[in-house]
């Protein structure tokens, strides 16, 4: 089983199909219209989100993977609206745009967390210049690994045997989110994941265990698709091979919405495939990734803080590794219940008995501590070359599983200064021969009412002698 996160940054990934505009309008529903028998909402909210491919690709671009969209939009401002999305969040998009068409977009009115009614917007099957999609993804092929088709039935992937035909002639693994019931489109891929009603519309009932995995395999050899990851609802996640079968049980707590939740599962199955991990380790990450995004309200993404939590059991949703923004919001809440927030740092790449004696003491000051830990090129900066031993992600996990820490958070700069004047703990904590005044950040926590506490190192413990004495023995 996987231990650590894995290092997506290094992923490049296409995305090519379908995408569209999900809005959301949302407000009170106090009273009936006069007019119908109908709810009035109050719209009090308007909020815009990617959905479809684009969804895919952002949640790749979200958990850190470089990200290539192909897609066909409208000229139009759905169309604007979707590229700016997803521009923001680093997505690369190559589309094909077309005059006087309209974006696909679908509309949601949203009361007390309810949605009433979906109007959607859209002329399909899309009409375009294929030719010039398929020039497109032979441009962009070369520099990838993974490519995605993320199939919603909307027109963009109407060639796509012709695509992934140029896909496996450039060497990439070609990874389908299908709709329908024609698998003949999606011959020759390396995986597919339908969910159970969609696998159902193509094999027909599965009476029970056996029938789906015998009916599944047929399935993989008729098209000569290499695996099967099949979604399951409660009942988790199945990937079919032909001579391996797994299953994991799901992973969410609480289901609010199943909205593009597909699209969250396969993009973290690329972001996988992509740094070579076998199929199961994808689909264990994945499995968690699906957990997370159905507790939230509509079209949504995971992040890295999130799926780290989940990978490392998630003792309670108020603990562990998170994002710098996300420790400002549970400050918030912790602040409000009166407790008393500890904040240290440092580089942490060998935790030794050491460490866990001054953490333990930083604790028992106040009720909740934070360790901010330095990324690894500031700890490069500062402790030469050859280190960090552990990567940032890993360094993180360990803190995190440490009883005596709440929170851990990570700072890019080689000084946590801007991040202490952000937090504004109540007791800034240092370890060694400092005084407070050289502390970075120590005056801003000390002028919002804070102090700074130095505490004693332990004796002989530091990472440099462990290193010294593996040296020694080697």
């Amino acid at each position: 089983m996987i231990a650590t996160t894995p290092e997506f940054g290094l992923a490049h990934i296409v995305v090519m199909g379908d995408v569209m505009l999900d809005r959301y309008w949302s407000g009170k529903a106090a009273r009936i219209s006069p007019e119908a028998p109908v709810p009035v909402v109050q719209v009090d909210n308007i909020e815009d989100r990617v959905g479809g491919a684009g969804n895919v690709a952002l949640n790749i671009a979200k958990l850190g993977g470089k990200v290539t969209l192909l897609a066909v939009i409208g000229d139009d401002t759905e169309g604007d609206v979707i590229k700016k999305l997803l521009e923001a969040e680093g997505v690369i998009c190559d589309f094909v745009t077309v005059a006087n068409a309209r974006s696909i977009c679908k509309l949601r009115i949203m009361a007390q967390h309810q949605q009433l009614i979906r109007i959607d917007f859209e002329k399909t099957p899309l009409v375009f210049n294929k030719e010039a999609l398929f020039a497109k993804l032979q441009q962009t092929v070369c520099s990838h690994s993974v490519i995605v088709f993320s199939d919603y039935g909307k027109g963009t992937l109407t060639d796509i045997e012709r695509y992934i035909t140029e896909a496996n002639r450039a060497g990439l693994s070609v990874l389908v989110d299908p709709k329908g019931g024609d698998y003949t489109r999606y011959s020759h891929s390396h995986l597919v994941t339908p969910n159970i009603v969609e696998l159902e519309a193509v094999v027909g009932a599965c009476k029970d265990e056996e029938d789906l995995i015998d009916k599944g395999r047929q399935l993989l050899q008729r098209y000569g698709i290499e695996a099967l990851l099949l979604t399951r609802g409660e009942a988790g996640m199945t990937l079919i091979q032909s001579h391996d079968i797994h299953s994991l049980p799901a992973q969410a707590k609480d289901v609010f919405d199943v909205t593009g939740a597909g699209d969250t599962v396969i993009a973290v199955m690329a972001l996988s495939v992509a740094l070579g991990m076998s199929l199961y380790d994808a689909m264990y990450l994945a499995n968690l990734a699906g957990g997370i995004v159905v507790g939230k309200l509509g079209t949504s993404t995971v992040s890295i803080p999130e799926l780290t939590r989940a990978m490392h059991g998630d003792r309670d949703f108020l603990y562990g590794v998170v994002s710098e923004d996300e420790l400002v919001g549970l400050l918030a809440s912790a602040r409000a219940n009166g407790e008393r927030i500890v904040m240290t740092n440092g580089c942490f790449d060998l935790l030794h008995a050491g460490h866990v004696t001054y953490l333990e003491q930083a604790k028992a000051l106040g009720d909740r501590l934070i360790v901010a830990v330095n990324a690894d090129a500031s700890v490069k900066q500062l402790k030469g070359n050859t280190r960090p031993i552990n990567k940032l992600s890993e360094r993180m996990a360990v803190l995190a599983a440490l009883a005596c820490v709440d929170w851990v958070v990570a700072f890019e700069e080689e000084t946590p200064e801007r991040l202490y004047c952000r937090v504004l703990p109540d007791i800034l904590v240092k370890g060694g021969d400092y005084t407070p005044e050289q502390v970075a950040g120590g005056d801003c926590v000390i002028k919002a009412g804070g102090e700074v506490r130095i505490l004693a190192f332990v004796d002989g413990q530091s990472t440099t002698a462990m290193i010294n004495r593996a040296k020694e023995k080697a």
